[in-house]
């Protein structure tokens, strides 16, 4: 290779979504909600200067690609594309079938990446042939074995993340060999659960291409806000608070946030002056704010760019974000909540 050739990023992602008859109540909603997924992809890879490209499949008991490693730029909307059908859910061979389509793409120049994320609302019934009438689950055994492999044996700018219905569904996709930390569980019973889903997928493949510019091609931790941006970044882009309008607060065991906040001289809990730590996996709706504080010197910033900074521009109703492993920053979250539960080592920003 000449020692003058530039190396670009190239993203080749792959949304491969659930058509079984069950998406019925979804059809329109989650076509609108996917073109602007593909909206917000291709508005931060023009930032950025990426190449990204990406297929679509849709699947019942059968899987269908509508759309192979296409820029973007060019991609046409769903509709007319996607289309619920009377199926059940084959959900393995999709997931398969989908990864091994990309491995055929030729990865000699450029510096290629690869973002696999399912969208369910069902279990697994269909691979290798419909049960949702003889019950015979026996000719499922291959099909685990196989995804199991491929999983554990995708290579390190490899990353397959699954948004599913409940907690049952999601260990089963652990079992399947997804990362736990590229699973998100989504409302699968009502209208606003599609949008949110899809806000979810537009957040985690909005820090997949951020990640890019840290040297990062792969992630087991997809669904985690915050790892990809720079304290440079913050300053730059959010507005500091002044240093007597906020106080943090340590938080040593588990505690309700009111009788908290009560505890501490000088402080009264007000409903939504109170941002809990971001951890564990929350779901941050639309109306909630966000604030990002300094590790270091404790400097807490805001501001209406706080939200597109750590999930993305464009992105609407609630997502489902856990905090990213960052050295130098934390995140925290508005809570409206009088009874919250507060986690042990984490802090409490109060606004005064």
């Amino acid at each position: 290779m000449s020692a003058n050739r530039i190396q670009h990023k190239v993203n080749h992602v792959a949304l491969v979504v659930d058509c079984s008859g069950s998406m019925q109540p979804h059809q329109s909603q989650l076509i609108r909600v996917v073109d602007e997924f593909v909206a917000g992809l291709k508005a931060e890879s023009d930032s950025l200067g990426h190449e990204t490209r990406i297929s679509l499949y849709s699947f019942d008991h059968k899987v269908e690609n509508l759309v192979w490693d296409m820029d973007v730029k060019h991609l046409p909307s769903m509709r007319g594309l996607y289309r619920v059908k009377n199926g059940a859910t084959a959900l393995i061979e999709a997931s398969l079938k989908s990864l091994d389509d990309l491995g055929h793409i030729w990865e000699e120049y450029g510096e290629h990446s690869f973002l696999q994320i399912v969208v369910t609302d069902g279990e697994e019934n269909a691979s290798g042939g419909d049960r949702r009438h003889d019950g015979d689950m026996t000719i499922l055994g291959p099909w685990l074995d196989r995804i199991t492999a491929k999983m554990s044996g995708l290579p390190g700018h490899w990353t397959s993340a699954i948004l599913v219905p409940n907690s049952l569904a999601k260990r089963t996709a652990q079992n399947y060999g997804f990362p736990a930390g590229n699973i998100a569980i989504w409302d699968a019973d009502s209208q606003k659960g599609v949008e949110d889903a899809i806000g979810t997928v537009r957040a985690a493949a909005t820090s997949f291409l951020r990640g890019r510019e840290q040297g990062v091609r792969g992630t087991k931790n997809l669904f985690a806000v915050g790892q990809d941006i720079s304290v440079d970044e913050v300053r730059a882009n959010l507005e500091p608070i002044p240093a007597d309008k906020y106080r943090l607060l340590k938080v040593d065991k588990e505690t309700e946030i009111r009788p908290f906040v009560n505890s501490h001289p000088g402080v009264t809990y007000e409903r939504g002056a109170c941002y809990y730590q971001l951890g564990a996996r929350a779901q941050v709706q639309q109306n909630k704010e966000v604030i990002v504080v300094e590790k270091d010197t404790d400097r807490a910033y805001t501001g209406d760019a706080a939200r597109s900074l750590l999930f993305g521009t464009g992105i609407h109703g609630t997502v489902s974000v856990k905090a990213g492993n960052n050295p130098k920053l934390e995140v925290y979250v508005q809570s409206r909540s009088v009874n919250r539960k507060l986690k042990p080592n984490t802090r409490l920003l109060i606004m005064l």
